[in-house]
C-alpha cells in the first residue's frame, strides 16, 4: 500500500531545542497532500526524515512501496555536476547506490588510480539493476523538458540548463516514474507560470501518493487534496483543499479558544466545589468522604491538563511607507539587454504596480538589473525622474553587505538604536534570530530580512525579483498588504499568480524576444498560457 503513516515524530537539530514534537498524520494511497506552515517550523526536515536522510529523535513512520524524493535545491547547489549526477540522486535507492558507485569507479579509472576493473564491475551492476532502462527515461524526460538537445548526460553540465529546466526535468522524471510515493520539496520554485500550469496538470494526473511542501497558494488550491499543518510544535490535518483551509483554520482557532475557556471554567467549578466540601467537612466529619471525592475529581482533572490553546499567529507586520516622487518615475527608450529581447520603450508612472512576466530565460531579471544599475551593459536609455529612491530585492537573497554579519547589526545600521532594531526584527518574526548570521538563515528568513531593510531604508521605487519565492504564506500576505498601502512605485518579476493578481499592469517578454504591454491580470494569464496565440496578443499593445 502506497500510504504514509507518521506517529509522534520529534526532531531537534544539534544544540537547539526541539524543532517539532508529537507530529502525526496519515496520507492515504493516491492522495496529494501538502505540508504547510511558517518558515523554519520543520516542513523540509520532515521530508528529509521520511526519505531516510535524517534520523528522528522520537516517533515512528511507515511508507509503503517505492519512494522518490526531490529536494528544494535540486540541481542548484553543485553547478559543476553533470545531468547524470543530478538524476542519479533522484533515482530509487538501489539504483542511486549503483549509480554513485559507477561514477566513483569511472573517475578512478580516468585519474589512473584504478585500471578499470572496478568500473567494468560497477557498470555491469548498473545495467543489472535497471540503469539502462532508467537512462531511457532520462532521455524521454529531457526531450519534453529541455529546450536544447541533450546528447550525453554524463558530460552535459547542470549549469548549462536554466534553473527552471533543471526543475522541470526532475519533476517530469518523477511524476511519470510510477513510484508509489513522491516527496516533493518546493516543486514550484524556479518555475515560470507556463511550467507551473504544466506542473498542476501533471500532479493531478499522477497516480502516486504525493507529500509536498509549497507556498504557491494557487498551486495548493488546484492540486492538494489534504492540508497537513505544522504549527504549535505539532501537526493537525485539514481534509480538504487549500481553498477552504483559511476558513477551517480560523474555525479551529475559535474552537480551541472555546475549549480552553470551558476547561478553565470547569477547573474553577471543581476547585470551588472542593473548597466548599472541605469547609463542610470541617464543620461535620460526615462530609469528609464527599470532600475527599471532590478533591480527587479536581486533582484528576488538573492532572489531565487543558486542551491545546489556539496557536499564536506569526503577526508579520510590514510597513512600507514610501514617499512622493515625480509623476514619471522611469522612462525606457529602445532598451534591450544582451540581445535577450527586442528593444522596447515604456514609461512607468508614480504609484503603478508593474509586473514583469514571461517564460524563464527571457531576460526579466536582466531588465530589472539594468533598472537597478547592477547591469551596466545594456542598449537604449533608462532615466529616472526626480526625487526617486530605488530599493532592490534580489531573487537569491544575496546581499554582499549582509555577508558575515548578524541580523541585529544589519538592522541597527539602518535605525541606529538597539531597542528600535529589536522591535523591527520582532515585527518580521526575526527577534530570535537577532544574533544569527544572515548566511545561516532559512530562505524565507533571508527574504524577510531583505524586505525589512527595504522598509527601513524608505525607498519610493521598489524593484522586486521573485519577492515571495521563499516566503511562507503568512509573510507573502503581509508583504502584499503592505504593497497595497505603499506610497510609491513597484516593478516586480514574479511567477506567483496570487501576488501578480494584485498588480496593475504587466510587461511580458516572450521566448522570441517580443515585448508586450498587457493591461490587466486576466489578459496576462491568458497570454502566458497560450503565448503563441496571435489573437490573444493582438488584444495587447506591442511595445516592440
Amino acid at each position: 500500500m502506497s500510504s504514509i503513516v507518521v506517529s509522534e515524530l520529534e526532531y531537534a537539530p544539534p544544540g537547539v531545542d526541539s524543532l517539532f514534537f508529537d507530529v502525526g498524520f496519515g496520507v492515504s494511497p493516491g492522495e496529494h497532500a501538502a505540508l504547510v506552515g511558517a518558515n523554519g517550523v520543520g516542513k523540509s526536515t520532515i521530508l528529509r526524515i521520511l526519505s531516510g536522510e535524517l534520523q528522528a529523535d522520537e516517533g515512528e513512520f511507515a511508507l509503503g512501496g517505492t519512494v522518490l524524493r526531490m529536494t528544494q535545491d535540486v540541481g542548484m547547489s553543485r553547478p559543476t555536476d553533470t545531468l547524470r549526477d543530478m538524476l542519479i540522486e533522484v533515482a530509487p535507492a538501489a539504483l542511486r547506490d549503483a549509480g554513485r558507485a559507477m561514477v566513483i569507479a569511472e573517475r578512478a579509472m580516468y585519474d589512473g588510480s584504478d585500471d578499470g576493473m572496478k568500473f567494468a564491475e560497477a557498470i555491469t551492476h548498473w545495467g543489472d539493476m535497471g540503469g539502462y532502462e532508467l537512462e531511457a527515461q532520462w532521455a524521454a524526460a529531457a526531450r519534453r523538458s529541455v529546450k536544447s538537445e541533450v546528447e550525453d548526460f554524463h558530460t552535459r553540465l547542470v549549469s548549462e540548463l536554466s534553473g527552471g529546466e533543471r526543475k522541470r526535468l526532475v519533476l517530469d522524471l518523477l511524476l511519470t516514474s510510477n513510484a508509489d510515493i513522491l516527496l516533493l520539496d518546493e516543486p514550484d520554485n524556479y518555475l515560470d507560470i507556463p511550467t507551473r500550469l504544466w506542473l498542476e496538470e501533471q500532479i493531478k494526473a499522477c497516480k502516486s501518493t504525493i507529500l509536498m511542501v509549497s507556498h504557491d497558494r494557487t498551486l495548493l488550491e488546484r492540486v492538494a487534496t489534504k492540508i497537513i499543518v505544522i504549527e504549535g510544535s505539532g501537526a493537525w490535518v485539514h481534509g480538504g483543499s487549500y481553498a477552504t483551509f483559511p476558513e477551517a483554520r480560523s474555525k479551529r482557532q475559535e474552537l480551541l479558544g472555546d475549549a480552553v475557556k470551558r476547561w478553565n471554567d470547569e477547573e474553577r467549578r471543581l476547585f470551588q466545589h472542593m473548597k466548599i466540601m472541605k469547609q463542610r467537612a470541617a464543620q461535620n466529619f460526615k462530609n469528609a468522604t464527599k470532600a475527599n471525592g471532590a478533591e480527587t475529581r479536581w486533582e484528576k482533572f488538573v492532572a489531565a491538563g487543558p486542551p491545546p490553546p489556539p496557536v499564536p499567529d506569526q503577526n508579520i507586520y510590514v510597513n512600507l511607507r514610501g514617499a512622493d516622487s515625480a509623476r514619471r518615475v522611469v522612462q525606457m527608450i529602445d532598451v534591450s539587454v544582451n540581445d535577450l529581447f527586442l528593444p522596447f520603450s515604456d514609461e512607468v508612472h508614480f504609484g503603478e504596480r508593474v509586473g514583469l512576466i514571461g517564460p524563464n530565460g527571457t531576460g526579466k531579471s536582466h531588465l530589472l538589473g539594468a533598472l537597478a544599475g547592477t547591469i551596466d551593459h545594456f542598449d537604449g536609455t533608462i532615466g529616472f525622474g526626480p526625487r526617486t529612491s530605488i530599493g532592490t530585492f534580489t531573487q537569491i537573497n544575496d546581499r554582499p553587505d549582509f555577508r558575515g554579519r548578524e541580523c541585529f547589526e544589519i538592522v541597527r545600521d539602518r535605525v541606529f538604536e538597539d531597542e528600535k532594531s529589536m522591535k523591527a526584527l520582532a515585527r518580521y518574526g526575526l527577534a530570535t534570530n537577532a544574533r544569527q548570521e544572515f548566511s545561516t538563515l532559512s530562505g524565507g528568513q533571508k527574504a524577510r530580512m531583505e524586505i525589512l531593510c527595504l522598509e527601513l531604508e524608505g525607498h519610493n521605487v521598489l524593484l522586486l525579483d521573485e519577492p515571495t519565492d521563499n516566503l511562507d504564506i503568512e509573510s507573502s500576505e503581509a508583504l502584499e498588504k503592505a504593497l497595497d498601502g505603499f506610497q510609491g512605485t513597484v516593478l516586480a518579476v514574479s511567477h506567483d499568480r496570487t501576488f501578480l493578481a494584485r498588480l496593475d499592469r504587466f510587461v511580458m517578454i516572450n521566448d522570441d524576444g517580443a515585448v508586450f504591454s498587457l493591461p490587466d491580470y486576466e489578459l496576462a494569464m491568458a497570454a502566458l498560457s497560450a503565448p503563441a496565440d496571435v489573437a490573444t496578443l493582438r488584444l495587447a499593445k506591442s511595445l516592440t
